[in-house]
């Protein structure tokens, strides 16, 4: 008969221990991938939730993945995953990460409606001139990609993931705002909206949930007003964040 009170049998509850305190490490500080292509917003956004604001704007896009840590007061928070938007194979590398070899809990893609920043090749500081049509298919493309890791790491995953699609730049087109966010919704059957869908049919409704949501970091005109409208809608993202991630 084994011994009952082995070194084996004392392992068992120190690795419960662990798992418990992992467990619940992962509830309070869930992990989220950031994603979207270059010059969209995706580290000042971060930047913003985390309260780490300077106020300038980065000219040229990050080539490796950054870390973001969101804390409150009642020890809650998020880890942020900043992929980078530069094609390259550290993006790869990066979406690899994040989707697959240590999968996040949730997702942040941004979209920009084609008024991405221009940045020029290989990183180069300054920013470029481009085109708003060309910019939304760049957009989409690098929807295509992203959702495909996405749907891969939502059917292989027992417990939901949460994707929210983060339209930022809302200050430019302040009348607009209700149709773009639409135009970026599932059902919408915009090209985008069609992307959601086929997204949705890959996951599965029941793995993944999907809402969109307006915002913007830096303001073009600093005014009382853009402030207001500004921190109203990353008030809205922190709060449905905090709803999806069991927070409240």
């Amino acid at each position: 008969m084994p011994d009952s009170f082995g070194p084996r049998s004392l392992t068992r509850p120190v690795q419960r221990g662990r798992d418990r305190l992992v467990g619940l490490w992962q509830h309070r500080y869930p992990t989220v991938a950031v994603t979207g292509m270059t010059g969209v917003g995706k580290t000042e956004l971060v930047d913003h939730l985390c309260g780490r604001t300077s106020g300038a704007t980065t000219e040229s896009g990050s080539a490796v993945m950054e870390r973001r840590v969101r804390r409150d007061r009642r020890l809650r928070g998020f880890r942020f995953r900043v992929v980078p938007g530069e094609n390259a194979a550290t993006r790869l590398g990066a979406l690899d990460e994040v989707f697959h070899d240590d999968p996040v809990d949730g997702v942040l893609h941004v979209v920009a409606n084609g008024l991405a920043t221009g940045r020029r090749t290989a990183g180069t500081t300054g920013t470029a001139v481009v085109d708003r049509e060309e910019q939304l298919a760049r957009e989409l493309e690098d929807w295509t990609v992203t959702s495909h890791r996405i749907a891969s790491m939502a059917v292989r995953r027992s417990r939901p993931t949460w994707l929210v699609i983060v339209v930022t730049k809302a200050d430019l087109f302040p009348d607009e705002v209700e149709e773009v966010v639409r135009s970026y919704s599932p059902g919408s059957g915009t090209p985008f909206g069609d992307r959601v869908d086929e997204l949705r049919a890959l996951a599965g409704a029941a793995k993944l949930s999907v809402d969109v949501l307006p915002a913007c970091s830096h303001l073009d005109e600093e005014t009382a007003a853009g402030r207001k409208q500004r921190d109203a809608y990353l008030a809205a993202l922190e709060a449905r964040m905090a709803q999806l991630s069991g927070h409240v």
